[in-house]
């Protein structure tokens, strides 16, 4: 009888499993596409969005989306997920702060395992009630993929119907050896990607993945900024107000002004802060009436801890929200140079044309991985797009007050060095804008679609209603092969 009984169990588990598979995708069973989003929309009378983002960019590139999605839905849309405050303004109540899941590197992520672990299954939970017709994850591939990869688990052990599952911001599996041997992986939990550099949609869609190109993230810090000014001379340029920030804040003409950049996650600022302020004190000499100012991420930690640091600091320092994109610019365009992390922050003085100098430091063990398992010569964007040290990068251990003070100075001074890194800049933009013949293409596939806008954002929301499908099961013979693989 008990014999009978565990045969009897096992079926019935099976049995649920390949029903579930009915609507759950897998890369290693057959499968045809589903309807897109608005499909499934259309059923319900309105659309469920539950959205995930961890880090600040993550937070203004997911605010951007539900501003697009609100545009361009035919239905009203609902949404819910975990985000930051740029998000919570466009009406994303998050689940918890998105600080709780921002970590970065490999070892620092064990000190908070189990917070992480809680709050994904948190994630995952309030997904399941929610029953979204789309997820869409943003960035933060490690807590991301393990989200979605959990997410679709439980859509098939409990026989529910899985969400079309979007990731936008692709992984860098370009950087890293063995990269694009892992991406088929990806396709048993991910629907389709959103990438934001020209050469990852063809690379992932020949490995298995959907893919589309929409655009790098910081053109429509352009587009945005510049809307309602008169047309800079160059197309992808945010012209600053930098006399008009100097007046506000008392700074005579002959100061010299650096901006500096220390990152937006606590543990990075916390690292590389100490240092920046270090680099300018060796300037003093040099630079007897230099002043920094440094843009804070909007993340509390973050703005408790550098007011905390500047308090004993004897250089004059003027604190401005990085929230405040306006202003943000102002005090580029009134800097003379910048000291910054490697990350978004190198893209947003590329648009102000502010020359820069990147610097990057991490645990001994992250370093030690990067170092020897990347194919990667540098970490700034710009010189990884044009294979060339445009921007001077001191990395690891090359990263010191001495060697970035020295770099600091050549950029100040250096008038080549200076102007190499702004005509580069608008070549380095081109590259990163889908062309119109593909923004046309995909217009052409939503009839009627109102495609005045090609913002990066416009173009994401257009995939995620249209284009994007869940991948259904259609019969096979063979034993049930779980769907899920191990993530990147």
């Amino acid at each position: 009888m008990l014999r009978k009984g565990m045969l009897r169990d096992k079926k019935i588990f099976f049995l649920k499993r390949i029903l579930a598979g009915r609507s759950c995708s897998s890369s290693s069973l057959s499968w045809t596409d589903g309807g897109s989003v608005v499909d499934m929309a259309s059923k319900d009378g309105e659309l469920r969005v539950f959205m995930v983002a961890g880090e600040v960019s993550g937070d203004v590139i997911a605010s951007r989306l539900i501003s697009s999605l609100k545009r361009l839905s035919p239905f009203p849309i609902r949404f819910s997920g975990v985000g930051g405050v740029l998000m919570s303004k466009e009406g994303l109540q998050s689940l918890y702060p998105m600080e709780d899941i921002s970590v970065m590197g490999f070892w620092e992520v064990f000190p908070h395992i189990r917070k992480i672990r809680m709050r994904l299954k948190e994630t995952i939970e309030a997904a399941i009630l929610f029953r979204p017709h789309v997820v869409v994850t943003i960035d933060s591939k490690a807590f991301s993929f393990r989200f979605l990869k959990q997410l679709r688990d439980r859509c098939i052990e409990q026989g529910l119907a899985s969400p079309v599952q979007t990731h936008y911001v692709a992984p860098s599996f370009w950087a890293w050896k063995g990269g694009e041997t892992r991406l088929p992986r990806l396709s048993g939990y991910v629907d389709h990607l959103l990438c934001i550099l020209p050469f990852e949609e063809e690379v992932c869609r020949s490995n298995g993945l959907a893919a589309t190109f929409v655009g790098h993230p910081t053109l429509e810090d352009a587009l945005t900024l510049n809307s309602g000014k008169d047309p800079p001379s160059e197309k992808w340029k945010v012209q600053g107000n930098g006399q008009r920030f100097r007046n506000e804040h008392g700074l005579s003409s002959g100061a010299t002004v650096i901006t500096l950049l220390p990152g937006s996650r606590l543990q990075e600022v916390k690292l590389m802060l100490p240092t920046f302020l270090n680099t300018v004190k060796l300037l003093k000499d040099p630079f007897p009436k230099v002043t920094t100012v440094i843009p804070v991420a909007p993340n509390q930690h973050v703005e408790s801890y550098i007011d905390r640091t500047i308090q004993t600091w004897d250089i004059p320092t003027i604190l401005i929200s990085g929230r405040l994109q306006d202003l943000k610019f102002d005090a580029f365009n009134a800097s003379r140079a910048a000291l910054t992390t490697s990350g978004t922050a190198i893209m947003e003085l590329q648009l102000a044309r502010l020359p820069c100098v990147v610097a990057y430091r991490a645990h001994v063990l992250t370093e030690w991985l990067i170092r020897y398992q990347t194919k990667l010569r540098y970490m700034a964007l710009p010189n990884i797009l044009l294979d060339s040290a445009i921007i001077p990068e001191a990395l690891f251990r090359a990263c010191t007050p001495k060697n970035l003070a020295s770099f600091l100075s050549q950029v100040i001074h250096d008038g080549h060095l200076r102007e190499q890194q702004i005509v580069t800049a608008e070549k380095m933009f081109e590259l990163l804008s889908p062309s119109e013949r593909s923004i046309c293409d995909l217009a052409a596939k939503e009839v009627g679609l109102p495609f005045t806008d090609s913002s990066p954002s416009m173009i994401a929301a257009s995939t995620i209603l249209y284009s994007a499908k869940r991948k259904c099961q259609t019969t096979r013979k063979g034993p049930f092969v779980s769907p899920i693989s191990p993530i990147m």
